[in-house]
């Protein structure tokens, strides 16, 4: 499945509503270059009202469902679950191994969907984040991303 159409819809309405996010998990290692899928695509906000009222909003102007899951350290993150289209959206405040938003941002390149940007993380950020989460499913990617970030880093 092409992922630009959804990535597009995101980024215009990211836009529009001017929430700053960077994009994390498999899908920004798939922009990356990781030869990787995922069935969602995982965002880092800073955690304000504010923010927390924008993605309200966008959940709206989507047509998505707006979800709040509790995780099992007793984190909170929101899904945005779209009611036709097979799009699911994973709104982190906190990641593991990354200590804010702006630390993130500082490695994150911008890649413009649809004429407008979004930020993806580093590949390094990325590895970071998912050794120090420590799930069976992160760390079973780790290998995959790593050999990307290095054929990246040392082209033949």
């Amino acid at each position: 499945m092409d992922a630009k159409p959804f990535l597009e819809i995101i980024a215009t309405a990211f836009h529009h509503r001017r929430l700053e996010a960077v994009m994390i998990g498999n899908a920004a290692a798939a922009i990356n270059g990781a030869p990787v899928t995922t069935l969602d695509i995982d965002f880092m906000v800073a955690n304000t009202p504010e923010n927390y009222r924008k993605l309200a909003v966008i959940a709206q102007d989507l047509n998505c469902q707006f979800i709040e899951l509790k995780l099992p350290d007793d984190r909170c993150m929101y899904r945005l679950v779209h009611k036709e289209m097979p799009l699911v959206v994973d709104i982190l405040f906190s990641i593991s191994g990354i200590k804010s938003l702006a630390a993130l941002k500082k490695n994150a390149m911008t890649v413009e969907f649809g004429g407008h940007p979004l930020r993806i993380a580093a590949m390094t950020d990325i590895i970071c984040s998912k050794k120090a989460a420590g799930r069976p499913k992160d760390l079973a990617t780790i290998p995959i991303l790593e050999l990307t970030l290095n054929e990246k880093n040392n082209p033949p």
